[in-house]
């Protein structure tokens, strides 16, 4: 094929020249009726790219070809079998997946319990019994790690029926699990992996980088283009190879959650990522990897602030780190990493990736260069002169490992869906939660629908919500009441 193509682009160029005008939806034809006051904002050129995928893109006798064409380039240029593009994110497509795999499967589904929320979402929706596979736990540090083969096999122990198992690697931290050694566990037991691999869509095109799910074995892996590729928001592509998922099922189960008038405009970005991959990308992530080494060297040299590295790989870590994701240790500062966050964006105007009780993550992408990564370290020293005169930080009270995981005694369908109530938080350790409340970022749930509630976990996300972490999921966003199952 050639990969030097962009269909989706060439066609938008296309419709453009044809001078074409549809009596269709969208209703704002090609700007004509958007409001001056959002033109001064989002200008016309939006407007007229936002078209139908059909009878706007494609001829009406030959609907997706331009879809198509540009998935299987995008299959090609990566390895995989099978590409489907996505305008609903990451979340829809590893939903598909979870339902292709488990869906009215009575096992259920090995599922890792760092996994995102969107996860648990697709728990929620199939109704498949969670099968959950502890994540390697670092106590000293308060981080989870991706789970070991050794772990994996074990739970295949456990559960023998279940239908597959979904890994989440890279984690939000730019850590990767062995998801060579995991597929061949899968695959000697007869059982599809699947890889929630959102935060690696930039994997196939470097080889210094972690190896992407699909060279390793996987038999589904997700990305989300916009979190490192250059995709806009909400663009994901999902991968298959082998047969142990059934692909006509899998494209089913995604045409089940798909909206049906998908955004153009995300589907162009997604192919002319791809393009600028094959052409250009081992370039541009060789740079980014180098350029990545020496702001970590310089934030490092700043006192008291520990960028981990060597510290997330090894035998009771993770097997593998994407380095683009810089991870920064405070808590020798005496100050936290909800502090250190808000003072960034509101003194330097600089967000962060992600921010906990005592670590910030700056994740680099390959569009930084220079000027970006030197306005990084200047906040960064700024920042440590001013945390000098900083008030300690709210206490937060931290659960052990044995506490933070809640016991599963009912499905999460049963328990979001069945009768509930509010109860006053005091009251709430022993009831089975009715809800998620997740953290965010990195966005895994402290607490999935159908687990017990127990004390800890409960001083947990209060004094974590006291100290600035942001739990946007909750009934009662306060957190006074846990909404439970009656």
């Amino acid at each position: 094929m050639d990969q030097h193509a962009a269909p989706i682009l060439d066609a938008l160029v296309a419709y453009r020249k044809a001078d074409r005008y549809g009596f269709t939806p969208p209703g704002h034809r090609q700007g004509r009726g958007a409001d001056d006051r959002v033109l001064s904002v989002l200008g016309h050129e939006p407007f007229r790219d936002d078209l139908l995928a059909t009878n706007g893109l494609d001829d009406r006798r030959s609907r997706g070809r331009y879809l198509q064409q540009a998935e299987d380039l995008m299959a090609e240029a990566v390895g995989a079998e099978i590409a489907w593009f996505s305008t609903c994110g990451s979340s829809l497509s590893v939903k598909a997946a979870m339902m292709a795999v488990a869906g009215g499967a009575e096992g259920g589904l090995l599922v890792t319990r760092d996994s995102h929320k969107s996860i648990v979402a697709g728990l929620i929706f199939s109704g498949v019994q969670p099968r959950w596979v502890t994540p390697r736990w670092d106590a000293d540090r308060h981080i989870s790690h991706p789970p070991s083969p050794d772990d994996v096999d074990a739970a295949w122990d456990r559960y023998p029926d279940a239908a597959g198992a979904l890994i989440v690697s890279p984690s939000p931290y730019g850590t990767c699990a062995d998801i060579e050694k995991i597929a061949t566990i899968c695959h000697d037991r007869g059982k599809p992996l699947i890889v929630d691999e959102a935060w690696g869509a930039h994997l196939p095109f470097h080889e210094d980088l972690p190896t992407w799910a699909m060279d390793a074995g996987a038999d589904v892996c997700v990305v989300s283009v916009h979190k490192m590729g250059a995709g806009f928001e909400q663009g994901s592509v999902f991968h298959l190879q082998g047969d142990l998922v059934d692909k006509d099922r899998l494209s089913a189960c995604a045409d089940l959650l798909m909206t049906t008038s998908p955004n153009v405009m995300v589907y162009a970005a997604i192919d002319g990522w791809r393009r600028q991959m094959v052409q250009h990308g081992h370039e541009l992530l060789g740079a980014a990897l180098d350029r990545a080494g020496r702001v970590r060297d310089r934030l490092e040299a700043i006192p008291e602030v520990e960028v981990l590295d060597d510290e997330l790989t090894g035998v009771q870590a993770s097997h593998d780190l994407d380095r683009l994701q810089v991870l920064m240790d405070l808590s020798a500062t005496g100050t936290s990493g909800y502090q250190a966050a808000d003072w960034l964006r509101e003194h330097k105007h600089v967000d962060m990736g992600m921010s906990d009780h005592r670590r910030i993550l700056a994740t680099l992408s390959f569009a930084d260069d220079a000027s970006t990564t030197d306005r990084l370290v200047d906040a960064m020293s700024a920042w440590r002169k001013a945390a000098e005169t900083f008030d300690s930080p709210p206490e937060i009270r931290l659960p052990s490992p044995e506490e933070i995981e809640l016991e599963t005694v009912q499905l999460p369908r049963d328990a979001f869906f069945g009768p509930v109530e509010m109860v006053p938080a005091a009251k709430a350790p022993g009831r089975i939660a009715a809800e998620q409340i997740t953290p965010y970022p990195p966005g895994i749930p402290a607490v999935v629908p159908g687990e017990r509630l127990n004390e800890a976990v409960v001083d947990y996300l209060r004094t974590g919500l006291a100290a600035g972490m942001e739990c946007p999921d909750p009934a009662d966003p306060s957190l006074e009441r846990f909404r439970v199952v009656a």
